[in-house]
Formats: structure tokens, C-alpha cells, sequence
């Protein structure tokens, strides 16, 4: 089942995903066009990897990591399918970058990796971008690479685990204004899923709606203003934004 969270009329609402349609949670049926999408979840921690996939890691010179890199994300940076995310005035480089997105379903202490998947609720799809001018160290990013407000859209569905067969087996890909850039699977991690959730859980809590951002392949390209960016993952959904400008924030 497809689950969303929308804005409708002046009010939030669950919805899933019927005949192409939007059924809302007080019966209406809705037109997908007609709705403001919100992140399918409400998140609690953000944990997001840094070069889980080999690939990508060879893709910018460094090799795949012995352990997990892992880094902390604000809900600041959520934002919606169709939203739009903000590019720094004067940066040279900003990335996409495709990810799938566990949900925690309960919580979790000290998992052994064979009882991980009971601790899943479900997944989505992220597009985790960076702002690559201020990346001190690919093995710790700092906050303003990862942390800006918009950046990082999320959903536009909530899919539940039992509807995804092998979630180490799908397609990712994206498309840049029409044109596929990058493309992969998930079966390329260096960290699986059931690997992170007992690697994270061994040393703290992991609650409900806690979301973990599992790294994406290579075939990241620079993105500018008036892009339209697309990421997508094999059953679980498509998920569109745009770039514009950022006149906000001094970095």
C-alpha cells in the first residue's frame, strides 16, 4: 500500500494511493495535481550514510569505507515532492543524490541483523543533495553541506515493507530535465540495511519514524537553478523538484 501525507484545502491529511487517485483519510477523493505534498512521515533522527555504494566512492576518489559514515540531518531539510529546493548564490557545485529511505517502525535496542527487518515499518525515496563548495572532509560532512533548509525532498509515498519483496534489490536512477544521469541498485551498498540497523542500534535508541538515508551510487552531476530533478526507486515511487535560487542565507 502507498501512503502519503498531503495538504489540502487548508488541512492535513493521510491519503493513499487508489485508481491513480488520492483518497484522503475522511473519504474524499482527490486528484494528485490538486494537493501540496508533504514528507510521508513525520521524521524523528535523520541518519544519512556517506559513501555506502563503492561506485560512488571510486566516482570521487575515495575508497568504501570499513565502517559506517554516518551524519545527523535536521527535519529543516524536508521538503516534499513538487517542492523546490534552494541553491546557494555563488556555489560552483550542488548535487543530487538518489537514496533509499528506511523508516523505523518501533523501537529498536541492540538488533541482531537477522531480527532487523522487524523493526522496519517501510520505505520512500530521498534525494539527499550537497552543496559540495563546502565540504571540509567527505568523511564527516559538515553541516552546511547536508543541513540546508529544502534539501532534502522526500516521498512522495510512504511504501509498507511487506509490499517491497527484496529491498536490496531495486533500481535507482535519476533524471536532470528529461535526461537520465545517474542509475543503480541497491544490491551495490557496502552497508546493507539489516547491517545498519544493528550497527546503529548496538550503541543508541532508534525510534518510530526514525529514517535512515542508505547512500546513493555514482552519476551525480551538478544541478543549477530552473532544473527539474527526478528520483526514482523500482516500487516504490518518483519523486520531483526544482532548483531556484537562494537569496536567504549568506552560505
Amino acid at each position: 500500500m502507498k501512503r502519503a501525507r498531503i495538504a489540502f484545502l487548508g488541512a492535513i491529511h493521510d491519503a493513499m494511493e487508489e485508481n491513480g487517485q488520492l483518497k484522503l483519510s475522511d473519504g474524499r477523493f482527490v486528484d494528485q495535481s490538486e494537493v501540496v505534498w508533504l514528507p510521508p512521515v513525520e521524521a524523528g533522527t535523520i541518519f544519512a550514510l556517506g559513501l555506502n555504494y563503492a561506485d560512488h566512492a571510486s566516482e570521487i576518489s575515495f575508497q568504501a569505507p570499513e565502517e559506517p559514515l554516518v551524519f545527523l540531518k535536521g527535519p529543516n531539510t524536508l521538503i516534499g515532492h513538487n517542492g523546490q529546493t534552494r541553491r546557494p548564490i555563488g556555489v560552483e557545485i550542488m548535487h543530487y543524490e538518489c537514496e533509499l529511505a528506511v523508516v523505523i517502525g518501533k523501537k529498536a535496542r541492540s538488533v541482531k541483523r537477522e531480527d532487523a527487518y522487524e523493526y522496519v515499518a517501510g520505505y520512500t525515496v530521498a534525494n539527499d543533495y550537497a552543496i559540495r563548495d563546502y565540504l571540509e572532509n567527505y568523511y564527516r560532512p559538515n553541516l552546511v553541506v547536508k543541513n540546508r533548509d529544502t534539501l532534502t525532498p522526500i516521498g512522495p509515498w510512504f511504501v509498507e515493507k511487506e509490499d517491497i519483496t527484496d529491498p536490496m534489490n531495486l533500481r535507482l536512477y535519476t533524471y536532470v530535465n528529461g535526461d537520465l544521469k545517474q542509475e543503480g541498485t541497491t544490491k551495490d551498498m557496502v552497508f546493507d540495511i539489516p547491517f545498519l540497523i544493528e550497527y546503529l542500534s548496538s550503541f543508541m535508541t532508534l525510534n518510530e519514524n526514525d529514517i535512515i538515508l542508505t547512500g546513493t551510487p555514482k552519476g551525480t552531476v551538478n544541478v543549477v537553478e530552473g532544473d527539474e530533478v527526478v528520483v526514482g526507486i523500482e516500487g516504490i515511487g518518483e519523486l520531483r523538484n526544482t532548483i531556484v535560487g537562494d537569496t536567504e542565507f549568506s552560505r
